[in-house]
């Protein structure tokens, strides 16, 4: 108690459980001795029953012991609306005293509203000159703003009516020019001292300016008071700052009735402030402020400029007649005739500024600057404990050197790629460690070192394509997260792909160039580990076993090191395959069905290797997934128009020759490919083209125009593989295509399935319908012939007239044919 007395206290901070006293019993002695005093219950003791007693019996706030980061902001906001509080009382007991020292007059009017006397006061109400009295009420209204007329003349003949008292409140103008405000009573008199002919009245008369404006500035405190309150509960619980920059607005907007408030954070390298928040009629209006700071910007420095300068507010309280307002006639049609910038200051630097907008002349006075001061500041508060709490995040989680996500984000990344891996997906975890880092550091020294693994970091980030997808989990140790690998078969191409560009370039640390090496681990889900944990764990395995027996990369399963291993060799030799034209064409003809002469011939690729010739199925697939079938496209066209014209220098009757085209040809600069590979040829050209009817409905608006100018060039298109996939027969009467081939599987079951059958009949039927011809794949027998002669099938094609030829063979059997 005595030290209630004598220190007198900003706040009071109490646990609740002490030895030899109760927190309580403080409580009560405080509430005595300091009633305005905050009291606060910092404990770890205090339970929920006990917490809401305390705040019943006049404890400002309560703080558990385990979790004091709400301290702060606690004892700010108490002290705060403790401040609120105590300017509101004080401009409550302004508004008495102004209604103490309030100006009373008196006049009564006799009929015709004459004024037969007054008291001295009413000359003082008017300002002090006995002559400019007026002697008639007629000559009163004329002192009464217009706008308040109308009423008073209607309460007055009201009163005159009735005989009933009458209350009216009007502005009006004194001797000296000032408006003031006047509250006044009309009361009849008492009918024995009414003269013959007319009623008397008795007017009371009081100045209430000053009661008018105490009220006035009441409501625009409150107004203050309530932002104040609002953003102090605000910064307590606003999680980042934008959501405290929003909130901050709508408060201000909301329960202060500003009609518009808007937060601008200074981007330092722009120079100019970024708007971070708004609330209110900003359309169109923000866009037109000048935001420039400093006088050496580019831009023209406003207001908003010069408070983070000066880090003062600046107060514009006549936007009308103050040149320095940027868009002012946008503000003055919005209705703005006030203007407040509130400079955000943060450990001694000014961070940004919060901008209120008033629709009052005059609005922002000292007591209203003394609170948005303090609003100013409470913000400034918010925005450096969210830093600080998001700097401690954010080390929670980022690596501070690299800005990668540490091994715990890494796990909860990895976690949720697992969960969104959708079935046929493979999701691929890569762990990569430096060769000799440390020896490499050793030498360069640390900081040069830091330089290579911020640049390993860049590296591993644009392979990636999202640093998302990249984590630092060791001192020279990364992890990448492949995700969404539809095919097994190209993990190996990625992770081959990956060191190329990780060890393709040395690395520049100062002006030093270093070539590194790495070694990795890989692990697949679901292959390898069904969570996050099991998966992290078996690729840290595979690239301990990588280290130990030297090899770039292994993956958990030594299956899959092996068969990727295969699938990589096989690469290598196709790409020398295609650069050495190891590949031949073969032919397989296609018959008439009238009199089985040979009308076409269907080239296909094989590969000669010294070991012999290898199948397509063993290699077409990886050269599409490697973008060699571009190449090797190229050539069979090319190779195939020159057959096509040998053919013709012989004499022969030569056939056309189609051409499969793969998906991945056909998107890139096709036709200008297939004008160079027929210039090899004869004219006109002798070579047609065959697409899946899959590929072209990928891009049909698209298909069309490309095969349209591929069909100009003098080429016959067909569908291949047709009925296998989806068309639309709406765009099938578009397509410049010539014919249909029915795929095999249809061929080989029409017999024993009825179904197959009339889906053969059905394709015939359509083509023949659109003038298309038909070629049935895949005959074999003569009894599948005849039923397609029976269905009239223009063109077979399969084993039952001849397996695919190499060149001199199916030469041979032309000079037969003709």
């Amino acid at each position: 108690m005595r030290e209630l007395i004598e220190f007198v206290p900003e706040i009071i901070l109490s646990d609740f459980s002490m030895p030899g006293f109760d927190g309580m019993q403080a409580l009560r002695i405080a509430r005595v001795r300091a009633p305005d005093t905050p009291f606060l219950f910092v404990s770890g003791t205090l339970g929920e029953e006990y917490a809401i007693r305390a705040m019943q019996d006049g404890a400002t706030d309560y703080v558990l012991k385990s979790n004091l980061i709400r301290l702060p902001a606690a004892l700010k906001r108490a002290l705060a609306e403790t401040k609120v509080r105590l300017a509101r009382q004080s401009a409550e007991a302004g508004l008495a005293r102004a209604q103490r020292m309030a100006v009373l007059a008196h006049v009564i009017t006799g009929p015709g509203g004459v004024f037969e006397s007054w008291s001295d006061t009413l000359v003082q109400l008017l300002g002090g000159d006995a002559a400019g009295v007026p002697q008639t009420t007629r000559q009163w209204l004329d002192l009464i703003h217009p706008d308040d007329r109308p009423d008073f003349r209607g309460r007055s003949l009201a009163a005159a009516a009735t005989g009933d008292r009458m209350d009216v409140s009007y502005r009006l103008r004194r001797n000296d020019g000032e408006w003031i405000d006047i509250q006044q009573v009309i009361e009849p008199l008492s009918p024995g001292h009414e003269p013959p002919g007319g009623a008397r009245w008795f007017n009371t008369l009081q100045d209430v300016t000053a009661q008018k404006r105490a009220e006035t500035h009441i409501r625009r405190l409150n107004r203050v008071y309530a932002v104040l309150s609002g953003i102090n509960s605000l910064i307590v619980k606003a999680r980042n700052r934008n959501e405290l920059f929003r909130d901050a607005c709508r408060i201000a907007v909301e329960h202060g009735k500003f009609p518009l408030a808007w937060i601008g954070m200074l981007n330092k390298d722009q120079k100019r402030l970024e708007i971070a928040g708004s609330s209110g009629n900003s359309e169109g209006y923000l866009a037109r402020m000048p935001l420039a700071v400093g006088t050496d910007s580019e831009e023209v420095e406003g207001l908003p400029g010069l408070a983070i300068r000066s880090r003062a507010a600046v107060i514009v309280n006549d936007i009308a007649h103050d040149e320095r307002i940027g868009p002012r006639i946008e503000a003055l049609a919005r209705g703005f005739c006030s203007l407040v910038l509130l400079p955000l200051v943060v450990r001694g630097e000014a961070l940004g500024v919060m901008a209120l907008y008033a629709e009052q002349n005059g609005f922002f006075d000292s007591q209203e600057m003394r609170l948005l001061n303090e609003l100013a500041g409470d913000i400034s508060f918010a925005i450096d404990h969210i830093e600080k709490a998001e700097k401690l995040e954010y080390l929670s989680y980022y690596d501070p050197l690299t800005g990668l996500a540490n091994g715990m984000l890494l796990m909860d990344r990895l976690s949720q790629a697992a969960a969104s891996t959708k079935s046929g997906e493979k999701l691929v975890l890569a762990l990569l460690d430096i060769e000799r880092f440390k020896t490499i550091n050793d030498m360069i020294g640390r900081q040069e070192g830091d330089l290579l693994l911020a640049g390993m970091a860049a590296r591993l980030i644009g392979l990636a394509g999202n640093s998302n997808r990249v984590a630092r989990v060791g001192a020279d140790r990364f992890a990448v997260i492949i995700p969404e690998v539809r095919r097994e078969a190209r993990i190996a191409r990625i992770i081959d792909d990956g060191f190329a560009k990780v060890e393709g370039e040395p690395f520049r640390v100062g002006d030093t160039e270093l070539r590194i090496a790495v070694r990795s681990g890989v692990a697949i889900y679901p292959n390898d580990g069904a969570d996050a944990d099991s998966l992290f764990r078996n690729a840290e395995a595979a690239l301990k076993k990588a280290k130990a027996t030297g090899d770039k990369y292994l993956f958990y399963t030594q299956r899959m090191t092996e068969r990727f291993a295969e699938r990589l060799a096989l690469e290598n030799k196709l790409r020398q395959a295609v650069e050495r034209q190891e590949f031949v064409l073969h032919y397989q003809p296609k018959l008439a069905l009238t009199d089985h002469s040979i009308v076409g011939v269907e080239a296909l690729i094989r590969w000669q290797t010294p070991q012999g010739l290898v199948h397509p199925d063993q290699f077409i697939s990886l050269l599409e997934e490697t973008g060699l079938i571009v190449q090797a496209g190229a050539w069979a066209l090319r190779r195939a128009a020159l057959d096509h014209r040998s053919w013709t220098e012989q004499g022969l009757r030569a056939p056309r020759i189609a051409v499969n085209v793969s998906p991945v040809q056909l998107r890139g600069n096709f036709t200008e490919m297939l004008k160079a590979a027929l210039a090899e040829g004869v004219s006109p050209a002798g070579i047609d083209l065959e697409i899946t009817e899959s590929l072209i409905m990928e891009d049909i608006a698209g298909n069309i125009a490309k095969l349209k100018a591929v069909r100009d060039l003098g080429v016959n298109i067909a569908i291949d593989d047709f009925g296998t996939g989806y068309s639309s027969l709406g765009y099938l009467a578009k397509l410049p295509v010539q014919s249909l081939k029915i795929d095999g599987s249809f061929i080989s079951t029409m017999e024993q399935d009825a179904n197959a059958m009339t889906l053969v009949s059905t394709i015939i039927s359509l083509a023949h319908s659109l003038r298309l011809k038909v070629t049935a794949e895949g005959v074999r027998t003569e009894s599948q012939a005849k039923m397609l002669r029976l269905l009239h099938c223009d063109e077979m094609q399969g084993y039952l007239f001849g397996r695919p030829l190499a060149l001199e063979a199916i030469t041979e059997q032309l000079r037969g044919n003709g």
